[in-house]
């Protein structure tokens, strides 16, 4: 028996938008438009017939903001909602606010040129709203079938460095839908003296910036966004800048990173596989490869790989995740060597820093 259609909502004050988001959520065979609303209190009215699977939500709206219409929405009736924002400045703080509110994810509109550009992006905004309906708090929906992807096997993997006398340790992170709640979650549990750590958490360019900012403000280490050449420090957290491939490298002074541009690898940039090929190589044996709640298999084969050059390897069990695919993904190919719930996973990082090993 076939799965219900998606039900979507689309609140923006904007009718282009609407039209256009519209047009692009109807084609698709698993999804149909609910309803579209030029502000929250019009989509109040409507919601109160029948209510949707995913909204699709603008931020700046008369009337009511979408900010203050997620928070209520989360405190009476949790429903899955990807933001529409703006690229600016503002928009991107806000958007961080909605992620921390409880919305999924965010897809990033330009002030002009919207409708052009929401027609040559409509399959990032229908794959959001696809990961929205996956997301734990609906009921998981069966994805479509992905299209062809670039994978870390359609890269070069290099030489892996020789073993190093170093016993300098790494961590890395990858995560993606529900990923800026479960970092907030980690990062903050952490004491200043933990190893380095590097982080891809799937977001567009010109959010990661404000995103560390505000993680640095609410944790004990450091956190910034990542630029070219930055050294891996202890009580650091690296995180890669939105639309750059980021990747780890050791020299005679420890690590560093390298932020570069490159294809998408399963359809992201900056992937998770990417950094996390690039640990195994570097790092070996004396890293932490951590997995984290996120739709797709991005990080799969690159913890596969961390694992087999001696790492250890976490990933968030099924039951505190947003969306299980990544971690189930590692896990299916035998890459997660622990399996912990978020609110342990700072504690398991801090006990694998502090004890010593033998792996070779």
């Amino acid at each position: 028996m076939a799965s219900a259609p998606i039900r979507v909502m689309i609140v923006d004050d904007s009718a282009i938008v609407r039209q256009v988001a519209s047009e692009a959520i109807a084609a698709q065979p698993d999804m149909r438009v609910l309803a579209t609303a030029a502000d929250p209190l019009f989509a109040i009215e409507k919601m109160r017939k029948e209510w949707p699977d995913v909204i699709v939500l603008d931020i700046e709206m008369p009337r009511m903001d979408g900010l203050t219409f997620l928070r209520k929405l989360m405190a009476e009736r949790p429903t899955p909602v990807v933001i529409c924002s703006s690229l600016v400045d503002r928009g991107a703080r806000v958007s961080l606010d909605a992620l921390a509110a409880g919305a999924v994810s965010v897809v990033a509109k330009p002030k002009v040129g919207v409708k052009q550009f929401l027609q040559d992006e409509s399959e990032s905004l229908v794959a959001a709203v696809r990961a929205a309906a996956s997301a734990r708090l609906q009921p998981l929906r069966q994805a479509a079938v992905p299209r062809p992807k670039l994978t870390l096997d359609d890269l070069p993997r290099g030489p892996r460095l020789a073993p190093s006398g170093d016993r300098t340790r790494v961590v890395a992170i990858g995560t993606s839908t529900g990923g800026t709640q479960a970092l907030e979650s980690v990062l903050t549990t952490l004491p200043e003296d933990v190893p380095g750590i590097v982080v891809v958490q799937h977001m567009p360019a010109g959010f990661t910036d404000m995103f560390a900012r505000r993680l640095d403000g609410l944790a004990r280490i450091r956190v910034r966004e990542a630029c070219h050449g930055d050294r891996v420090e202890p009580g650091l957290a690296l995180i890669a800048p939105g639309g750059r491939h980021l990747q780890l490298a050791r020299d005679g002074r420890g690590y560093h990173v390298g932020v570069v541009d490159g294809p998408l690898i399963n359809r992201h940039k900056p992937s998770v596989d990417v950094l996390f090929r690039s640990v195994a190589r570097a790092a070996g044996h004396n890293a932490l490869g951590i997995i984290m709640t996120g739709m797709g298999d991005d990080g799969a084969l690159g913890l596969k790989e961390m694992r087999d050059a001696g790492a250890s390897t976490i990933g968030e069990a099924e039951e505190t995740c947003v969306v299980f695919g990544m971690p189930k993904e590692a896990m299916l190919r035998g890459a997660v060597e622990s399996v912990l719930p978020l609110h342990d996973i700072g504690a398991g990082l801090v006990a694998w820093s502090r004890t010593p090993t033998n792996r070779a």
